[in-house]
């Protein structure tokens, strides 16, 4: 492990940084259980057990994306959480270079795309303090980011679904470059939330959201159904009118855009 002096990142962030490790979520889950102050980071070349959304893997070659996980502690109440997987979500795309970012957006509820094909993903974690959980202020909250920058192609099976920032791009973008970018963002969305302004990050969240507006099919396990995604509630849940006029709220699944625009 190595700690990142080479860059100044003010006195907000501790960066680690590792060569290749199993998964930067986990080692600053557990570093958060033992009691590390909000600015943790933890930086990778490689993961050898990444995780995504629903337990799925996030499998990247060595060297080429930029894969990085934050501790943030914050006073909010449990239901707005996922706030910060939207704000980190709207970190990551507005850190992006403003020729990437002003034709990127974001689908629901954490992936940075570019028309049809996914560039990036956010994983957000939580953990509530030991005791009466109900009365804790503070929430220790460990988003995750995972973002394809210099891969020239990918396999089969995901081929026609992912890009990268080499693909869209003519000029190439640094994983330290876009680090910076996004804990710069990161840090306004958050101070954002903690001063009580989250809906300020949701109705910035929505007016990057190609969600909306889009035929979506729903998959929640038990259950999977087509519908119009409409909106998103205060708590960042997706609004969906099936097809025989039912209103569903989704917390989560798998949402599928069937038409893009």
């Amino acid at each position: 492990m190595e700690t990142d002096s080479a860059i100044d990142r003010s006195d907000r962030w501790d960066i680690r940084h590792f060569p290749t490790i199993d998964s930067t979520n986990r080692w600053v889950l557990d570093e958060a259980r033992a009691g590390a102050p909000s600015g943790l980071v933890a930086s990778a070349d490689h993961q050898s057990a990444g995780r995504g959304r629903l337990g799925r893997a996030w499998v990247a070659p060595p060297g080429t994306s930029l894969l990085v996980s934050v501790l943030l502690r914050l006073e909010i109440e449990l239901e707005k959480v996922n706030t910060v997987a939207m704000a980190a979500s709207l970190a990551l795309l507005e850190g992006l270079p403003s020729e990437l970012s002003s034709r990127s957006g974001l689908k629901w509820p954490n992936d940075v795309v570019v028309g049809d094909r996914k560039l990036a993903g956010v994983l957000a974690e939580s953990i509530l303090p030991p005791g009466d959980k109900s009365n804790s202020p503070e929430i220790a909250i460990v988003v995750g980011v995972g973002c394809n920058l210099e891969q020239k192609e990918f396999p089969a099976e995901v081929s026609a679904v992912a890009t990268s920032c080499a693909l869209e791009l003519e000029k190439t973008i640094t994983r330290d470059d876009l680090l910076n970018s996004f804990l710069s963002r990161l840090a306004f969305w958050s101070d954002e939330i903690s001063s009580g302004n989250h809906w300020s990050v949701i109705s910035a969240y929505r007016a990057r959201l190609v969600t909306l507006g889009t035929s979506v099919r729903v998959d929640l396990g038990n259950e999977t159904f087509e519908g119009i995604a409409t909106d998103i509630d205060s708590s960042g849940r997706l609004l969906v009118t099936k097809i025989n006029g039912e209103h569903v709220v989704v917390s989560v699944g798998d949402v599928v855009h069937l038409r893009s625009f």
